[in-house]
Formats: structure tokens, C-alpha cells, sequence
């Protein structure tokens, strides 16, 4: 080096601090996107030993001013939900994570169960012939369904309750509470604690250009996960 020279600069090297990995609660999720691509018309029982049958699966309904089918929003909710579980700490198995399947609702309850999942949580969106109804509600067994016993039934209204309370916090959706029915195959076939979350109606036009925005879904799925969260801590 001459005397006219500088020194050459030092160059720290950059210090990268690795994404901490989410420590896991033990806790291990089933999340089904309602429906799919193509109905199965094909019959099965509603419930285990059941006479009565209805369809295994349908398309869902469609966004009325929107035109996104149901089918293809409830995955994309899915899949968010999916990675808001997981930054949570919980283990998450995906009932379907492409439309282009055939699994019957029957056998979506029993791919939950034997996935080893404690909860099965069904994503849904809903319709009416009025498209003023607007609002959130998830569904639950009554304490007469035949195909469940009191235990699981109870569980179930928990859930049901638990999610629901904490996805109309989260978005400010009309809470429309826990609708109690024992027509729903994806519920009467179930052997873990399982709800149907019906997020909002594709029939109503303020409901569905929300529900396809990226912060609304957002909300949704934290709503639901803080539902999930209180169901298991209480």
C-alpha cells in the first residue's frame, strides 16, 4: 500500500437469524373445503345404519355478484386456515387441497378420524333464496341425533359454539348462532368432534365481494383459529 492509499473497508457479514419453527401444542387439526369441482349425485346413508340417504357431495352454491363458486372459496379459506394453524403450533391434515376430487361426505368424516385428528372442521358458505340474509352460523348435532352419542354431540355444540362466537368477534359479522341439525352427513358420520362454519352468505352482494377479499378472509381465519384455540383451552 502507498502512502496516498486507504485501507480497505471491512465487510461484516450479515447475521441472519432463522425463522423460529412454531413449537407444537400436540394438537392435530382436520380441515375440510366443502364440496368440490363436480357432485357425486350418487346416494349414501346420512348416518351410520341410516335408511335415509342423501347425495355423497355437491358443488356448492355460487357467488351471486362475484360468480367465484363455493367449492373454490372455501379451499382458498382452507388453505389459509391450514397455515394459521401451523404458525399456531398445531399439526394440520387436509381433507382436500385441490377441487378436482371425488371424496363423499361420509368419507371425508372418516378420513378425519383416521388421520388421528382431534377436531374436524368443516369450511362452508352459505345461501338464500332472500339476498338480504347476511351473517355467520356453524352447525352442530341436536341431542336427538340418533347416529351420535351424548358425549360426542356435546362436544360437537361446543365447538360449534366456541368457533362461532369467535369468528363474528374477528369479522363483525351477524352472529347467527349454532344451527342444530342431524341432517348432515359430514357430522352424523363423524367420530371426533366436527362443525360445519357457514362464513358468510355467496347470495348476498355485500357478503360475497367481501368474503373474496384477502384481509375479510384474514379475519375469517383467525376467528376461526381463536375459536379453536378457546375450544381447547376450555
Amino acid at each position: 500500500m502507498t502512502g496516498t492509499e486507504e485501507p480497505a473497508e471491512t465487510v461484516e457479514a450479515e447475521i441472519v437469524t432463522p425463522t423460529p419453527t412454531p413449537e407444537g401444542n400436540g394438537r392435530k387439526i382436520a380441515i375440510d373445503a366443502g364440496h368440490q369441482a363436480h357432485g357425486n349425485s350418487e346416494q349414501e346413508p346420512i348416518g351410520p345404519g341410516a335408511s335415509q340417504t342423501k347425495a355423497k357431495v355437491a358443488s356448492g352454491t355460487t357467488g351471486r355478484t362475484t360468480g367465484v363458486t363455493e367449492y373454490q372459496l372455501n379451499l382458498d379459506v382452507a388453505l389459509k386456515l391450514r397455515d394459521e394453524l401451523e404458525a399456531r403450533g398445531y399439526e394440520v391434515y387436509m381433507i382436500r387441497e385441490t377441487n378436482d376430487v371425488d371424496i363423499s361426505n361420509a368419507e371425508r368424516a372418516q378420513l378425519a378420524a383416521e388421520s388421528g385428528s382431534d377436531i374436524l372442521i368443516r369450511i362452508h358458505a352459505n345461501g338464500s333464496d332472500n339476498t338480504s340474509v347476511a351473517g355467520a352460523l356453524t352447525m352442530a348435532p341436536s341431542t336427538a341425533n340418533p347416529y351420535l352419542s351424548q358425549e360426542m354431540i356435546a362436544e360437537c355444540q361446543k365447538l360449534s359454539q366456541c368457533i362461532i362466537t369467535a369468528f363474528c368477534a374477528s369479522t363483525g359479522a351477524n352472529n347467527q348462532g349454532v344451527y342444530q341439525t342431524d341432517e348432515m352427513s359430514g357430522l352424523n358420520w363423524c367420530s371426533i368432534p366436527a362443525t360445519i362454519v357457514e362464513m358468510g352468505y355467496m347470495t348476498n352482494q355485500e357478503e360475497d365481494t367481501r368474503m373474496q377479499t384477502a384481509d375479510y378472509q384474514q379475519q375469517m381465519v383467525t376467528g376461526i383459529a381463536d375459536g379453536i384455540d378457546q375450544y381447547f383451552a376450555s
